[in-house]
């Protein structure tokens, strides 16, 4: 039997001989090849922190002592060690197991953090609230924070308070050079430095023993040497920046070093205060696939042939590799734009703009917060910035968005990629909020492609707007097919009619096959149909007024929660009109989502041609009766 399959509790990690860590580690690392290799999910940053996460599981004691990860990503290895290898055939897959911590799956998990940089702040009010109840001490925080999660501000304001207590912590970061691809900015190089410089350690060792071999003088050399270490330190390794903070220092460590991870994370979890544990480790660690990566080190994986590192799905044409092209099309016609992103320069497909024009993109890290005021600040000096990022990351600049660009009317244009419902990440990673979210933006004005060749144009028609901000938001995945107008009306497209229009349906962005799926079902039932796509969800054409006033019912398709959604802004138009007609807005349901392929989890919201056609039938059917009573009530 091998070591792995012995593992069904931390206690069993604790049990090995130090002497039998290393074939731990290689086992764990063939596991997660095997595993993610038939499932798709993110290997490279769980293949570098096997030793990191066994040394944790053998110093501290989880769940007594809480361990949270950041970003939540890297947790692979943590589920492998709490009893959840079983779990790996079916992980990121509908009832199976989350790609992330997770509260519903074990007790060693806290929370569900995909989003980065929050581990620190769950960390100081987990510590707080034990210290409050008298169990700190007794039991542990550890805060784990890695792959560009640094990089994010809300994990300074934490630093900044944490280091303001002497309540003991201890901070794990993980510092392999990376988020998805190198890390970017002053903290990165800090880190390199530090990376570059691992002297401070050694040297205070080797001269503590040989001042101790030297008679009389040793002792008080040394004492006066320990006392001037900051001074030391700042010359063999400058970790000043978190001692300046009043936080302890440890490291850096090779965190592929099992042995040397123990003593450092022993050290800390004596101190009796906040710690720094510093671990170097390598990204796809011990998969030569991976490691000859230089793009982002396997980062996220679909399905690959666990030999080659090769995937075995050919991929097509994406909405992501549309836009990468066409932004580099505009960019050579236009000097004045220049790309933001957050640390996804390759996710986004602003990597090909990066190539062409190096010196007009800007990768910020995990900072969607700065990347957005920054982007205000070069609007208001005469660049056009294109902000790139996923539609659930926008989630945390939204102040951003509505005080420092909207407010300023500063021509800045977001791109928000798997906009939507995107299925394998889980709750976290569905981009369904950002059209309910914005269109409370005075202002904004946002598109929703149905095709490539609509995204090229409404993406040209973004950066032309040099008065407000703009948005363009698309699904994660593949490009269906081109959608003609069948003609082109006062702010929309007519793509699907049929008969009399008793039903005006509203087709938002990528759902415009889907509409037309319905429109042919709701044609066979002899209900007439006027499919119209506005293109631009914000502000909406005051045309669609004149359209519901000649149809019986309205019903708005968006791939977002409906709540306060496209067709939440549709009934307000009609209202503000008074039009009487009908809405039914159709869309996510106001709740998190749990992970699947995107049909699974779009068949479970009901957006399917057959759900949606069926409802229409339901509720022309209703109408139908009620038109029927009042007749028959006003009737001698």
């Amino acid at each position: 039997m091998s070591l792995l399959d012995g593992i069904r509790d931390p206690r069993d990690v604790r049990a090995l001989d130090p002497e039998q860590l290393p074939e731990l580690a290689a086992e764990i690392r063939s596991f997660l090849v095997e595993k993610v290799s038939a499932t798709g999910g993110h290997l490279g940053p769980n293949l570098g922190v096997v030793e990191l996460t066994i040394a944790l599981h053998r110093v501290f004691r989880s769940p007594d002592d809480m361990i949270i990860w950041d970003t939540g990503h890297q947790a692979y290895v943590h589920k492998i060690l709490t009893g959840r290898a079983l779990g790996f055939d079916q992980l990121r897959q509908r009832d199976g197991m989350s790609g992330y911590p997770s509260r519903a799956e074990s007790p060693h998990d806290l929370i569900e953090n995909s989003h980065a940089s929050t581990s620190l702040s769950y960390a100081d009010g987990l510590a707080k609230a034990w210290e409050r109840r008298g169990l700190l001490g007794d039991h542990h925080v550890v805060a784990v924070i890695g792959d560009g999660a640094l990089t994010g501000g809300m994990a300074w304001e934490a630093l900044n308070n944490i280091a303001a207590s002497d309540r003991p912590l201890v901070v794990v970061v993980n510092d392999n050079a990376r988020s998805y691809s190198p890390t970017i900015g002053g903290l990165a190089h800090h880190l390199a430095t530090l990376r570059t410089t691992r002297g401070y350690e050694k040297f205070m060792n080797w001269g503590k023993r040989m001042l101790h071999r030297t008679p009389m003088v040793g002792e008080p050399i040394y004492g006066a040497l320990h006392g001037m270490k900051k001074g030391v330190k700042d010359v063999v390794a400058p970790q000043g920046l978190f001692e300046d903070l009043g936080l302890k220092y440890i490291g850096p460590v090779d965190g592929h070093d099992e042995q040397e991870m123990e003593f450092a994370l022993t050290r800390a979890k004596a101190f009796d205060g906040p710690v720094i544990v510093h671990a170097i480790t390598h990204k796809g660690r011990g998969y030569a696939p991976a490691e000859h990566d230089d793009a982002d080190r396997f980062h996220g994986v679909g399905i690959i042939d666990p030999d080659t590192g090769k995937p075995l799905n050919a991929g097509g044409p994406s909405w992501t590799g549309a836009f990468a092209d066409e932004i580099v099309s505009i960019g050579h016609e236009r000097p004045e734009v220049v790309v933001i992103t957050a640390a996804m320069l390759g996710p986004t497909g602003l990597d090909r703009f990066c190539e062409a024009f190096p010196e007009r993109t800007y990768d910020v890290g995990i900072a969607e917060q700065h990347a957005v005021a920054s982007a205000a600040g070069m609007a208001f000096a005469g660049l056009h910035p294109v902000v790139a990022l996923y539609a659930t990351f926008l989630n945390r600049a939204f102040d951003q968005v509505l005080m420092d660009c909207a407010l300023h009317r500063a021509g800045v244009t977001f791109v928000l990629d798997r906009a939507g419902v995107t299925g394998d990440d889980g709750a976290s990673h569905n981009g369904m909020w950002d059209m309910a979210m914005l269109q409370v933006v005075p202002g904004l004005r946002m598109a929703a492609p149905r095709d490539e060749a609509t995204l090229r144009a409404e993406l040209r028609e973004a950066v032309a707007v040099t008065d407000a901000p703009t948005v363009v938001r698309f699904p994660k995945g593949a490009l269906g097919p081109v959608i003609p107008a069948l003609r082109v009306g006062d702010g929309y497209d007519v793509i699907a009619e049929s008969g009399a229009p008793d039903v005006l349906i509203v087709s938002v962005g990528a759902f415009a096959s889907l509409c037309i799926d319905v429109a042919a079902r709701l044609k066979a039932q002899g209900i007439g149909v006027l499919v119209v796509d506005p293109r631009w969800v914000k502000p909406l054409p005051e045309s669609l007024v004149h359209l519901a006033r000649a149809a019986r019912l309205v019903v708005v398709v968006e791939d977002g929660i409906r709540t306060s959604g496209v067709g939440a802004a549709v009934s307000q138009l009609l209202r503000d009109n008074s039009v009487e007609v009908p809405v039914r807005n159709i869309g996510v349901p106001e709740r998190f989502l749990d992970h699947g392929k995107r049909a699974e989890v779009l068949l479970e919201c009901g957006l399917t041609a057959q759900d949606i056609s069926r409802s229409v039938v339901e509720t022309m059917a209703l109408l139908t009766e009620a038109d029927q009573d009042a007749t028959s009530e006003i009737s001698p």
